[in-house]
């Protein structure tokens, strides 16, 4: 997270759409990094009594979007909102206005075609950990966003994690697959450790706290930017001793754990790239019946 915020963008006029976990989360932290409560504008059906209180104005009228428009429009919508509701955001986008979009599977094209061709569009793919400011991020921009812009928008993601920038969207399938997915897959093997537990005598309760609480010291030590995961891994095996034994396992050539991640991961990329042409067919299918 930033500990100060650059003076320019302290002065931006910010609307979040959508207020539910991802966009309360992202004010929380917008807050605790600096910004005012006067920069934010909130689109939110039902908004609660927290969200209407970190924000200036609620769901602001079209004289409120045109005597301060907003400089960055953030959506934190669900994909599926898409069509409906980001054609009636035309009337706050300005040339110069940065779009930041968290939507999953949601191609920069698409959204630029739903914003009547607008070119200042940063898509981003945080995960889940962001509600606890605790996520990453990756994020690409389109040809329209220049150099401050990008900074601008990297500032405001930092305010619920890490960030890293890619170098084409079409990267956004693996980020999906590996950040995106990725905390299902540490959840899962958290169960599968519980259920392991059990079948060697342990009661659910301790084995469910072995678990969590192992995940957890192991994830804190993986944090540290010093020591990869490889070198973490050996420095806890002992030759001959019983993580080499489960080890030669998880890690055997046929069937263990790498070829089964990379099975995962391709069928997670491959349904993103999936979920990106069935929204394309939808608009040619759309633009076919409009003709």
């Amino acid at each position: 997270m930033p500990k100060m915020i650059p003076d320019g963008l302290s002065k931006q006029r910010i609307l979040l759409v959508g207020g539910g976990k991802m966009g309360s989360a992202l004010l929380q932290g917008w807050h605790a990094a600096g910004f005012g409560v006067a920069q934010f504008m909130v689109n939110e059906p039902a908004p609660s009594e927290a969200l209407a209180a970190a924000v200036a104005v609620v769901n602001p009228t079209a004289e409120q979007i045109g005597q301060s428009p907003p400089d960055i429009i953030v959506l934190a919508i669900k994909p599926q909102m898409a069509d409906s509701v980001l054609p009636s955001l035309l009337p706050a986008v300005r040339p110069s206005t940065v779009v930041i979009s968290l939507l999953a599977g949601q191609p920069i094209e698409r959204l630029s075609a739903l914003l009547g061709g607008h070119d200042v569009i940063v898509r981003t793919m945080p995960n889940t950990p962001a509600a606890i400011g605790l996520g990453m991020t990756a994020l690409i921009a389109s040809d329209g966003v220049s150099a401050a812009q990008k900074q601008d928008a990297g500032h405001l993601m930092q305010a619920v994690g890490e960030i890293i920038w890619l170098d084409s969207e079409k990267q956004m399938d693996a980020v999906t697959a590996i950040s995106g997915s990725g905390p299902a897959y540490v959840f899962y093997l958290a169960e599968t450790m519980i259920a392991a537990g059990i079948s060697l005598g342990l009661s659910e309760q301790v084995a469910l706290q072995l678990a969590r609480q192992t995940i957890a010291g192991a994830a804190t030590m993986m944090a540290q930017p010093d020591i990869s995961p490889s070198q973490l891994r050996r420095n806890v095996t002992s030759p001959n001793g019983t993580t080499e034994a489960a080890l030669d396992v998880l890690m055997a050539e046929t069937g263990g754990l790498g070829t089964l991640m990379r099975q995962t991961t391709q069928a997670a990329a491959q349904r993103n790239r999936d979920l990106a042409h069935s929204d394309k067919d939808k608009n040619k299918d759309k633009n076919k019946d409009e003709n």
